[in-house]
């Protein structure tokens, strides 16, 4: 067997969200291959909702450990329709900034998610939030969980959009653009 049918097939689902926007934020996610599952959370003391949606996946993408054939779940229009309608691709043309001239917000989540995704082949569903969708109800919970622990992570690249985030940690060191 070679190419796709060869693939692990993984159902990502993935929500995040703050308490404030900025405030304390939290993500969570849900992958599911076969029979097996794994819920993934974690939570930061500043940052935004769109910065915790990217999260969510980044972090479901990161931890496959071969390329897979991936289906990724996110009530986040903002997530979704920048890779369903392309807005990455005018974005990079235009040297990261957005149709109006602005640089691109979170960059630096950006730039990790296409590397994330990069071995796989993801395609990319949008479904509405808070509508008793299981797998998106639990991880908005995992997300909410995640806020309410102690000891919330810092955000490096929150705020930090003029150099995208690259220059704050060496974790975003070597991406390819």
């Amino acid at each position: 067997m070679s190419g796709e049918t060869s693939r692990k097939h993984v159902v990502i689902h993935t929500d995040g969200g703050c308490k404030g926007n900025p405030g304390p934020g939290g993500y969570g996610a849900v992958l599911v291959c076969g029979r097996h599952r794994k819920e993934l959370s974690e939570g930061y003391r500043l940052t935004t909702n769109n910065r915790m949606e990217l999260r969510a996946v980044i972090a479901a993408l990161e931890v496959l450990k071969q390329p897979c054939t991936v289906d990724v779940h996110s009530d986040s229009k903002y997530l979704i329709d920048a890779l369903t309608k392309n807005w990455i691709a005018g974005w990079r043309k235009r040297g990261w900034l957005t149709a109006n001239r602005e640089p691109v917000k979170n960059r630096d989540l950006w730039l990790r998610l296409l590397a994330a995704a990069q071995p796989h082949r993801v395609r990319w569903h949008w479904l509405k939030g808070h509508a008793g969708h299981r797998e998106n109800e639990r991880c908005d919970a995992l997300a909410s969980a995640a806020v309410a622990k102690p000891g919330l992570l810092e955000d490096e690249g929150f705020g930090n959009d003029d150099d995208g985030g690259l220059l704050s940690g060496s974790s975003f060191s070597g991406l390819r653009d």
